[in-house]
This record gives C-alpha cells, structure tokens and sequence, in this order.
C-alpha cells in the first residue's frame, strides 16, 4: 500500500469520516463502516483532504486539461484539488455546475473556466453514479472530453448486478475512476492498527459477501 493511502485512512479515520459500528446502506445491507466525506469539514482537513487526491492523480498519470466538480459536494473539493495540485506544479483551471441555471448576470449553469479539452470529474463517491451522469452529459454537451473521474474510497462493493458502482461507471463511458484508496486498503490498514484491529474480521466478512472480486 503507497504510504499517502495509508496516510489518507489514518486520517479519515482521526476525523472520523471512516467510521465503525452497524450502518445501514443505501441498498438495505448492514455495513461495519461507514465513510462520510461531510466530516471533512474545516480549513486544515479540506486542505488535507485535496493534498491526497491530488497525491492520487499525479501518481495515476492521467492526462487531463482541468477539473470539473458537481454540485454539490464536489463544488468544494474541486476548488481546493485545483490548489493543491497548483503547490504541487500542476496547475489546471476548474470549473462546477449550478443545480438551476442562471438566467441573469453571467447566465448559465457552469462557474469557472469554460469546460474544454479533457476533463476530470473530481467528486467524494460514486454510489448510483447520478453525478457523473450528469456530468458527463455537461462535459460532452460542450465539445468537451470527460476523461476519468477522481473519488476518496472505493467501497469495492457490488451494486445490483456484479459490479460496483464505480465498475459501472468505468464500463458505460470508457473512463478511469481513480480513488484516493479502496476497501482493500483500509483492510491492510486495520491489520497494522492495534486500536482498530478488532473490526478487520467485520469488515473482511463484508468484503467477502458483498465485495466485487477485481477492478475492471
């Protein structure tokens, strides 16, 4: 596992984001975790939070031209992943939508730079890909190239058919979806976690049931 994966779940687990216990998912199963991005919800960790996704894209080596984030939790993240990968030498402009199109001022449904060239979707999950959707209807709708997409946690968990979301995803529009680490990486992590260790049995037997075998 690349040390900022691991870094990234000790610190989602720090803020909580990653938590453990009983929680019932959107499909009516019974997780032993739960990952909630709203927790990352001041300065410093929105500002840790971009320095790991943007960890994730240069690492992956994707070609892009700029970012794009869907309203609404994406509005924040694109902002502050643009930052970070502009400390990092890479800087690349950004843009994110409005959920009603504005019919005074500026006009329009897109904030930032106008969508062109290759763009990355950068967003906290996919959980039914309705965002991404959109966003790619947005993206094409221009001219323009969604060319992958960039979440925090894979969940590696089967959807109604036998692929995940994110499978899904990746499948229906020929896109990459990097994310800043998976299930399988939380699971290394809990075994060299003595304080968290005793949830690894928990979430093993839900990747075992409920989990896709590969990334596609």
């Amino acid at each position: 596992m690349n040390d900022f994966r691991q870094d990234f779940i000790r610190f989602a687990i720090a803020k909580k984001a990653v938590s453990f216990g009983q929680f019932k998912t959107r499909a009516g199963r019974l997780s032993p975790y739960f990952f909630n991005s709203g927790l990352f919800n001041d300065g410093d960790s929105l500002n840790r939070l971009a320095q790991f996704y943007a960890k994730a894209i240069l690492t992956s080596g994707i070609a892009f031209d700029m970012l794009f984030g869907p309203a609404y939790k994406g509005i924040p993240l694109v902002s502050a992943v643009a930052i970070a990968l502009a400390q990092s030498g890479r800087n690349a402009p950004f843009a994110f939508n409005r959920k009603e199109a504005k019919d005074h001022g500026e006009g329009g449904d897109i904030i930032g730079a106008a969508l062109s060239g290759r763009v990355l979707i950068i967003d906290d999950v996919i959980s039914a890909g309705t965002a991404v959707r959109e966003s790619f209807n947005l993206i094409r709708a221009v001219g323009a190239i969604a060319c992958g997409v960039v979440v925090s946690l894979d969940r590696m968990e089967r959807g109604t058919g036998a692929l995940s979301a994110i499978q899904e995803v990746q499948q229906s529009y020929n896109i990459p979806v990097i994310s800043v680490a998976t299930l399988d990486d939380l699971m290394n992590y809990l075994k060299t976690d003595p304080a968290h260790a005793t949830h690894l049995e928990a979430v093993g037997r839900y990747r075992e049931q409920y989990g896709v075998t590969a990334r596609v």
